[in-house]
């Protein structure tokens, strides 16, 4: 990957060629890479998948030796220092460790979680004694970590915990209670990084499960991934000593969001994982099963379900690898992780999008999957069943889409409060490398939505939530269709289906952002000469003809289908 000179570089709204010159594709794994997908596959097939059965009954002692296992493959610490018994590999590498455990179920919401929320904190915020006290042990499989931020009273508002810290001027300890909710590995962790209140904010703290006053309530009884653990920690005058304290005194959110958005990048290449399982079995059951006579897969209104299904996969792929290739450079232009942890806010809503993209995308290619078995999707026996049932969680841990969307929409207007230059900007480069007039054309409409924030930002950010949504979904769709327009341009083996693929994207995504355009500008300007002034603005763009999508997603399909699934 070609380095660039400075973050100013690399920073960008939407992906582009100035913010990454080599863009990151996910066809063009490197030997090592292409060694551990290869190596990730072999122990899902063979180690995880047999075990699934079993898993889900909730026995710890299979979860934890599918962690150790893990351990020896080296699959645990592609995200610690190679200091502290890890292999520091990076974020591409990282989501294809992701993405191909995406294939075993619950095991690999245990797995994510271990490796980004209950890793990355000590990584990124630990002090040196505290890397080398845990790194070590969670990089080999050997212990096991959680997260511990959630609370009955606090979901979506998890900065405002009730979990309190009292620090005890005698013993110089920390005295820790309350509870946290629904928390990933609860019950096969060792350790948990517990967020609490202290008279200077919320704190981040590192409890084991060994210490006193630490208990785990039963698992909860839950619609899907029910081979991970999900439990109540219970925290009952725990005293903490202060070398357990993890980052600064109130300083605690700084690590809940900066850990968070890294996460929900690794579990958008989880959710592209399993999206290529699910296409797989409908592509396969599809070619089974017969209906008046015919294959369902011959089915045209089939075939588009199955072009739709690649498609979105298309779409989150390119996304997530282009974000990762950022982080990537970022963290090659850093020299340590104090930087590095300055800088990640810079990506809240690169990580927002791919999370609320990828999870969007699996739930839709589920249902379709599930509806091209027809009854039998409905039933147990039928692996499709259990994805539909596991997929559901994505939109809501690790942040709900709601609160993603508006971490995106708030995040772009701040920017756009900042430097309002910054979407003209943005739009000289598009028309300078794209050649799709579709994408351009969606670059001026948020030009057009531009034109109304200045009288709508504070209206939209205190009350019109609905607004934030269809902002949110304008700046996801152009994020998504760039990066895969960035993509396709280095297509080599794929030209054709990438291409076609990436004309869909791009034609179907102008017309997302132009009836979430209009919404926003009829919902939000009072003055009607205004409205229609900007309404008339977006009926006479000059727009392409539109074209026939039903016969490129009908060659996608034939694609698909010939390949067996996912054929990029």
């Amino acid at each position: 990957m070609e380095k660039i000179k400075s973050l100013s570089d690399n920073r960008s709204i939407f992906p582009n060629e100035r913010s990454l010159r080599d863009t990151t594709n996910p066809a063009e794994l490197n030997e090592e890479e292409s060694l551990i997908a290869k190596t990730i596959e072999k122990f899902v097939l063979k180690q995880v998948i047999p075990n699934q059965d079993t898993l889900e009954t909730h026995d710890y002692r299979s979860t934890r030796q599918l962690f150790n296992d893990a351990g020896e493959l080296g699959l645990l610490g592609a995200d610690v220092p190679e200091a502290y018994g890890g292999l520091a590999m990076g974020k591409k590498t990282g989501g294809v460790i992701a993405e191909k455990m995406g294939f075993s179920g619950s095991f690999s919401v245990a797995f994510n979680i271990h490796t980004g929320v209950g890793v990355l904190p000590y990584v990124y915020f630990g002090t040196e004694q505290q890397k080398q006290t845990y790194l070590p042990k969670l990089a080999t499989g050997e212990w096991i970590g959680a997260y511990a931020l959630t609370e009955p009273n606090a979901g979506s508002d998890a900065l405002a915990p009730n979990t309190t810290a009292v620090w005890d001027s005698d013993s110089k300890e920390w005295v820790l209670n309350g509870e946290k909710q629904w928390i990933t590995n609860a019950h096969i962790a060792n350790v948990y990084v517990v967020f609490a209140k202290t008279t200077k904010g919320m704190t981040a703290f590192i409890v084991e499960r060994t210490m006193t006053g630490v208990s785990v309530g039963p698992e909860e009884k839950k619609l899907g991934i029910n081979g991970s653990s999900t439990a109540t920690l219970i925290l009952q005058d725990v005293r903490i000593s202060e070398e357990n304290r993890l980052g600064n005194i109130g300083k605690g959110h700084h690590i809940a969001l900066n850990i968070l958005n890294l996460a929900r990048l690794k579990l958008a290449f989880a959710n592209i994982g399993t999206s290529k399982q699910a296409l797989s079995i409908a592509v396969n059951y599809g070619k089974e099963r017969k209906q008046f006579q015919q294959a369902i897969v011959d089915f045209t209104m089939t075939q588009e379900k199955l072009a739709n299904m690649a498609i979105a996969i298309y779409g989150a792929e390119s996304t997530a690898y282009y974000t990762a290739g950022l982080l990537d450079q970022m963290d090659a232009l850093l020299e340590n992780e104090g930087d590095v942890v300055k800088h990640l806010t810079n990506y809240a809503i690169d990580c927002a999008v791919n999370k609320v993209n990828a999870s969007e995308a699996l739930d839709a290619i589920v249902d379709e999957a599930l509806q091209i078995h027809g009854g039998y999707g409905y039933m147990q026996e039928y692996e499709i069943e259990r994805l539909y049932r596991d997929a559901r969680i994505n939109r809501i841990f690790e942040g709900t889409n709601e609160i993603n969307r508006i971490t995106i929409a708030k995040t772009f207007l701040k920017q756009y409060e900042q430097d309002n230059a910054i979407i003209e900007e943005e739009t000289k480069q598009i028309q300078l490398e794209s050649s799709s007039s579709f994408i351009r054309f969606s670059m001026r409409l948020l030009q057009i939505i531009s034109k109304a924030l200045p009288h709508t930002k504070k209206q939209m950010v205190v009350k019109d939530q609905e607004c934030l949504r269809l902002l949110a979904d304008v700046i996801k769709e152009l994020y998504v269709i760039k990066a895969a327009l960035l993509r396709q341009r280095r297509a080599t083996d794929n030209q054709r289906i990438e291409q076609l693929i990436t004309e869909v994207l791009c034609e179907e995504g102008y017309r997302k952002i132009e009836a979430a355009t209009i919404s926003i500008i009829s919902s939000t300007i009072t003055d009607n000469v205004e409205k229609q002034a900007l309404l008339d603005e977006i009926k006479n763009l000059p727009i392409p003809l539109y074209t026939n999508l039903f016969s490129k997603k009908r060659e996608i399909a034939i694609r698909v289908i010939e390949s067996d699934g996912y054929c990029i």
